[in-house]
């Protein structure tokens, strides 16, 4: 079985089991003044596992389950690690990197709290926009595909906007430091997708 199959089932089963036992949730909620205060530092990796509700639960494992397995294959065959084990460092570490910006902000702050896969599939996806950059990208928001080098600087001019704006309740931070990081992970695995993602790029420009 693929990591990707088993990350997507343990955080619907988790997340389930949280829309129905509020102390589940708060146990697994990043909650930077609780991390703060009491070096709860599980809940670095434990928010990606529960969710807001059903749509915010979809929408990400929707995204984790259309890149994840191609990624996961990918990465694969680059480092000596058994089986699938780079793709649960990137999906793991990239959960952890994706709060670091929250709890900078928010570590005095104890009503502020964030939960969902988002950063780290954020990571996955833009992972998957490095090594595929013209690849057709068909979210179902979407009534149409986009060359997934468009999607992401779409995707990132309007997390960075909604960063600024503020407001919305949404950690816009954490799913550009999941970008962030699902880029360099591979990049530093391997460092030639640079050069061959912007070669790409100009197969994208008219004439």
């Amino acid at each position: 079985m693929s990591a990707t199959v088993v990350i997507l089932a343990l955080t619907v089963l988790v997340s389930v089991l949280a829309f129905r036992d509020r102390r589940l949730f708060d146990a697994l909620a990043f909650e930077p003044f609780v991390v703060h205060a009491r070096n709860d530092l599980h809940r670095f990796v434990t928010h990606a596992v529960v969710h807001a509700d059903w749509p915010h639960l979809f929408v990400n494992m929707y995204v984790l389950y259309g890149f994840g397995p191609f990624v996961e294959g990918y990465l694969s065959g680059l480092t000596p690690l058994p089986g699938t084990w780079s793709f649960v460092i990137l999906y793991v570490t990239a959960a952890v990197v994706a709060c670091v910006p929250g709890y900078g902000r928010h570590r005095h702050d104890p009503r502020y709290r964030a939960v969902g896969a988002s950063g780290a599939v954020s990571a996955v996806l833009f992972a998957h926009i490095l090594i595929l950059p013209t690849a057709e990208v068909g979210l179902f928001l979407l009534p149409f595909g986009l060359p997934s080098a468009v999607f992401g600087a779409l995707y990132l001019i309007y997390e960075g906007t909604m960063h600024r704006r503020g407001g919305d309740h949404v950690a816009h931070d954490a799913h550009l430091m999941g970008a962030l990081h699902g880029v360099l992970f591979v990049v530093v695995l391997r460092p030639a997708l640079v050069p061959a993602f912007f070669r790409s790029l100009t197969d994208l420009l008219p004439g």
